[in-house]
């Protein structure tokens, strides 16, 4: 008969579905022991292999280690974490299903999103730490390979354990093997553009679906590649909305949308506001634009 520890990691990764996984066993440093320094120790298996090893896992789990998981390599997955049961329910509600959502400890768990596509390591950070930002997740731990935890061993934080010395257990709450939530077409397109648009907007602008709505100034102050730098954010939106066509006064109106009283007097709030949509038509058409 199964145990209900080899049963949890099954079923977490069959819903993850990936080829090869890297284990991460984490010792903190515990005051008053012999250890200096909190210890990870790696592992990088398969799947079979790693459930040939949770009797080893258990017993590691059982000397104070907390297990990890994340896939090997570049992957089609997101992980957010720190989420309430409320914004999984809102994930759902708005074509975001996880694969998997796992409960870390009460009241807190991790969602893990199938994107259907393996996504390039630039391209799948940004996904996690924008799904991170709209659901209320933590933003420290979105990123193209952050650890989540294995579900069936304990959560090891001593803030968790309780007055009898038991800590509890992570546990699977919802596990749907190879599904791929409604919302991602659509999202991960938007990722790619929004990368795009920051790497070179003016390609990105070239090369935009005409079907497709124009991105609102809104998009990129909400867009945690900019790590909320207004001044970059008004500069990404001035290229992208030029080459799409988007007149300088709109434009103007958009960037002034924003509190701009750290730049001055009215005047120089308008003198800002020329400057960097000249520096965008520039980018567009080189240095003699203007």
């Amino acid at each position: 008969m199964k145990s209900r520890t080899l049963v949890a990691v099954e079923q977490q990764i069959n819903a993850m579905g990936c080829e090869v996984y890297e284990i991460g066993l984490f010792k903190p440093h515990v005051p008053g022991s012999d250890s200096k320094e909190p210890e990870m120790l790696p592992r990088t298996w398969d799947g079979a292999t790693l459930l040939k090893s949770v009797p080893w896992l258990r017993y590691q789990n059982s000397q104070g280690r907390n297990i990890y998981i994340r896939p090997s390599g570049e992957h089609h997955l997101s992980m957010v974490d720190d989420l309430t049961a409320d914004a999984v329910k809102r994930m759902r509600a708005e074509g975001f299903g996880p694969t998997l959502v796992v409960e870390t400890s009460p009241g807190n768990f991790q969602a893990w999103l199938n994107h259907g596509q393996i996504l390039p390591q630039r391209i799948s950070t940004i996904a996690a730490r924008t799904l991170a930002t709209n659901f209320g997740g933590d933003k420290g731990a979105a990123d193209w390979r952050h650890f989540g935890r294995l579900a069936g061993f304990t959560n090891r934080k001593a803030k968790y354990q309780s007055q009898d010395g038991a800590y509890p257990f992570v546990r699977i709450i919802d596990a749907r093997s190879a599904h791929v939530y409604a919302a991602a077409g659509e999202f991960v397109a938007d990722v790619r553009e929004a990368v795009a648009s920051l790497e070179n907007p003016t390609r990105a602008a070239a090369g935009a679906r005409s079907n497709r709505r124009l991105l609102s100034i809104d998009d990129f102050r909400s867009n945690p590649s900019y790590d909320g730098d207004g001044n970059r954010i008004d500069l990404a939106y001035s290229v992208y909305a030029l080459a799409h066509g988007v007149s300088e006064a709109a434009i103007a109106e958009a960037i002034n949308s924003r509190d701009l009283s750290k730049k001055g007097a009215p005047s120089r709030q308008s003198a800002y506001t020329t400057r960097t949509i000249t520096k965008a038509a520039q980018r567009i058409h080189g240095p003699n634009s203007r």
